[in-house]
């Protein structure tokens, strides 16, 4: 096995690992270098498929204010989000806006060359930037990489994946790698480790996320020890496109709604009128948990989308890569209906965090969707995400900067055993479909874990996880890349369901049919391993 040490590791190639690659080259002082592994290519993430746009409170937005962002945060949070969280990361909205146009980033503008704001559900102003017109996410990830790859202080390790956490005593020392390709194993020292591995939505059988958001940073920290926060908070979108045929569902931005398109049934009857006085713009549970509704009541499989409102040049200039994607399909978004349905989009939970990134394990971080805040609480605000992934990673940077990032010298028996459980060549194990097991879990998840909940459901779906593991032999140690997400997968989907079992109420995106009122008292879940809740319970 190869050993190395870095002075920071950071995990995850999206944009809260790219930029915090590039902070902290600039900021901070490196005696053994930086490295950001990604387990795909350079530029493949959820990140990039992030189109509506990223909020920014920005000084020269006459009609926005952050008093009013946080309040609009707040409220659709459902009573989770945390106010100086919130409060943090929309003072510092304008500051990180702003670096990022010197890296490159090109966000839209006007004919005078002001910065363009869209409006999305739940703002009350327009706030939101985009670029590209609906490919915000892929162009903040274009030129951050560009960026990254130019600086030679900056050492990649692609198709590389994280597959355990090097922790005694309360303290991260390292982490265990496996390179796909070669089917190799290196062992990391390293006195920062940042987790910025994004999100979770393969564990769903409709998602809009890449197949790479297999919850490994949720599965590795909380492995790892650490303490892991509203873990039951899975976030449905109500707009993916209705079509099947590839690995996720493509993402009908909520955008599209926030610039007039409406939602009704195949006769054109629309229906949100129904369920909230803000129609279309309602919080994300709101609208999805309508949506669903609606495809039960009239036993179809998808509502949808209506936005011949919208002017037809304005269409095609605004949203282009949804227009594009819809018309390869036969949809002319102009003046044809855009079949949607709900899908797993965004997790609210995650590893517990202060605005450093620090975690409860010292020298371990996290940022963006694998992090809890506690910005987002029960239901995240739109577009709200891009902004803390940009925020955080700039907030770590910071931090570091008044560490003595010194690689530990003495490693103790139990990080060595840990290491020998990946140097033990002699291991013999038998090839598993994981596929099949995959399709299996995402199905449970998706019947049982979903926009509607209840014990008796929770309860199925806890027992058949059980079960799926039992088909799963693998305790460390795993034969390739699609077996080590498949595991990370099967820790995740236990916690979740742990998670929303325990929760006995209805608060955002966490739906209980069995509680569907919202307790008066508001607290978060905190969870660690040495509890023991990952015991099967009937």
């Amino acid at each position: 096995m190869k050993y190395s040490k870095y002075s920071t590791v950071i995990i995850g190639s999206g944009i809260a690992g790219l930029y915090a690659a590039l902070k902290i080259e600039q900021q901070v002082k490196l005696p053994d270098g930086i490295l950001l592994i990604t387990k795909s290519r350079l530029g493949e993430s959820n990140s990039r498929y992030a189109q509506g746009g990223m909020v920014a409170v920005m000084k020269d937005n006459k009609s926005d204010c952050v008093a009013s962002h946080i309040s609009d945060t707040i409220k659709a949070g459902a009573g989770l989000s945390e106010f100086n969280t919130v409060k943090f990361i929309s003072e510092n909205s304008d500051a990180v806006v702003k670096d990022l146009l010197k890296l490159g980033v090109e966000f839209d503008r006007d004919e005078n060359n002001n910065l363009c704001y869209t409006k999305e559900a739940a703002h009350s102003v327009r706030r939101i930037l985009h670029a590209g017109g609906d490919a915000t996410g892929k162009m903040i990830e274009q030129a951050l990489c560009r960026k990254v790859s130019e600086n030679e202080n900056i050492e990649i390790y692609e198709q590389t994946d994280a597959v355990e956490l090097l922790v005694s005593s309360g303290e991260c020392k390292g982490v265990i790698v496996f390179n796909n390709d070669i089917g190799e194993y290196e062992t990391i020292y390293s006195p920062a480790i940042i987790l910025a591995t994004g999100g979770l939505g393969q564990l769903y059988k409709y998602t809009t996320n890449p197949v790479g958001a297999t919850g490994d940073g949720i599965a590795l920290a909380y492995n790892a020890g650490a303490v892991m926060q509203d873990l039951e908070f899975v976030q449905f979108h109500p707009t993916a496109l209705a079509i099947d045929g590839d690995e996720n569902r493509f993402l009908i931005s909520e955008a599209v709604r926030g610039e007039g398109a409406k939602l009704c049934d195949a006769d054109g009857a629309e229906f949100m009128g129904k369920y909230d006085e803000r129609k279309e713009l309602a919080p994300r549970d709101i609208v999805t948990r309508a949506n669903y509704n609606e495809m039960q009541k009239n036993h179809t499989d998808c509502v949808y989308l209506n936005a011949s409102c919208i002017d037809s040049k304005k269409l095609a200039k605004r949203f282009p890569t949804i227009s594009k994607k819809c018309l390869e399909h036969g949809i002319d978004i102009s003046k044809d209906y855009i079949p949607v349905a709900p899908a797993s989009h965004y997790f609210m939970g995650g590893v517990r965090t202060n605005l450093k990134g620090e975690t409860s394990i010292n020298g371990l971080y996290a940022i963006g969707e694998t992090a809890s805040t506690g910005l987002h609480g029960g239901n995240r605000l739109a577009s709200n995400s891009l902004l803390e992934c940009v925020v955080c990673a700039y907030s770590v940077a910071e931090y570091l900067k008044s560490v003595e990032l010194k690689t530990p010298k003495q490693i103790g028996e139990d990080i060595k055993a840990i290491i020998d459980k990946y140097s033990d060549e002699d291991i013999v194990m038998d090839e598993i479909d994981v596929q099949v097991l995959k399709s299996k879990l995402q199905n449970i998840m998706w019947d049982y874990v979903g926009i509607l909940r209840d014990k008796k459901s929770l309860t199925e779906a806890n027992e058949l996880i059980y079960r799926l593991k039992a088909d799963f032999p693998r305790e460390t140690k795993c034969l390739n890349r699609e077996e080590y997400e498949f595991r990370n997968m099967l820790t995740a989907a236990q916690l979740i369901t742990h998670c929303a079992m325990g929760r006995k109420e209805s608060r955002g995106a966490h739906f209980r049919t069995d509680y569907p009122d919202t307790l008066d008292e508001c607290t978060h879940s905190c969870i660690v391993k040495e509890e023991g809740i990952m015991d099967y319970v009937k």
